[in-house]
């Protein structure tokens, strides 16, 4: 069961998508529900729902679903946390030791996008980089949550995510400017779908990325320094997580900034992808030319 938002920028409607067992894929229109995909439908069981109304046979036939532009699978998070260094291959490559807790910053929700738009280079950056990530959605409030079974129990699912980032912003000398550098209009793709967390094994999916074809990534969420439910633990304790709130988990190694591959360009494609949890392509551009 793959949960997504179908149509144009800001009309986006819900969906589900089915494989067939002959390799057709179905989607299902998910308005007789909900009218969006987000934390208020998360929070009142909304995926089980999902799965009852499809037993049943609830949901209207979407045609020529497959037409339609993939926004993010959800409606417009109210966070977005991102985690650093989160793979020691990625550390190192990055010229720092395996942190020994979770390096914790935070992107505004406006940077989501979906999975395959366009996504803008900023108009001076020179040193603009791809990062593939697991994506953790909430599925209930999180704050000062006692165990790590008790962080399990808030994950609705997982999504594929790309962190864009201008590494030139980010580290500028020894403080380091994170926020700058993981800010950006459109650098946040979220997608395809989202899918629940109990049809993900979130601890053994390849996931990897492409540029103009060329592999950059090729890694294992296995090689995670701090699991999905250590993730949600740790950071309910320093701020409230709610339902649709998004924490994209850390990249493995493969970016630019390793210096062995070169930064982005306007007209590069950058493809990215997570086992079971669909691929990306986003073409680049030069914002404001």
């Amino acid at each position: 069961m793959k949960i997504m938002r179908l149509g144009n920028a800001g009309e986006e409607q819900p969906a589900v998508l089915v494989p067939g067992a002959d390799g057709t894929d179905r989607y299902f229109s998910l308005l007789p529900l909900t009218t969006d995909v987000d934390g208020g439908f998360l929070a009142a069981g909304g995926l089980d729902r999902v799965r009852e109304a499809l037993a049943a046979g609830e949901l209207p036939l979407l045609e020529n679903a497959g037409n339609l532009r993939i926004g993010a699978p959800l409606a417009r998070p109210g966070s977005v946390v991102g985690i650093g260094m989160n793979y020691a291959a990625h550390a190192a490559e990055s010229g720092s030791a395996p942190p020994e807790i979770p390096v914790v910053f935070l992107k505004p929700a406006n940077t989501v996008t979906g999975p395959c738009d366009p996504a803008p280079i900023p108009p001076h950056s020179r040193k603009y980089d791809w990062e593939v990530e697991l994506g953790i959605v909430i599925g209930k409030e999180a704050s000062y949550l006692a165990s790590e079974e008790e962080a399990r129990e808030c994950i609705a699912g997982y999504v594929t995510a790309n962190d864009l980032s201008e590494r030139e912003y980010q580290i500028p000398g020894a403080a380091g400017q994170w926020t700058k550098g993981k800010s950006l209009p459109g650098s946040t793709p979220l997608g395809p779908w989202l899918v629940p967390a109990g049809d993900v094994d979130a601890g053994n999916l390849a996931l990897g990325s492409w540029v103009n074809g060329d592999v950059r990534q090729d890694s294992n969420t296995g090689g995670l320094i701090f699991s999905p439910a250590t993730l949600v633990h740790h950071c309910s304790q320093y701020m409230r997580l709610e339902p649709g709130d998004v924490i994209i988990t850390g990249t493995p190694e493969g970016v630019a900034l390793s210096g062995r591959f070169p930064y982005l360009q306007p007209g590069d494609v950058v493809e990215v992808e997570v086992e079971g949890l669909g691929r990306q392509r986003q073409e680049l551009y030069r914002a404001g030319a």
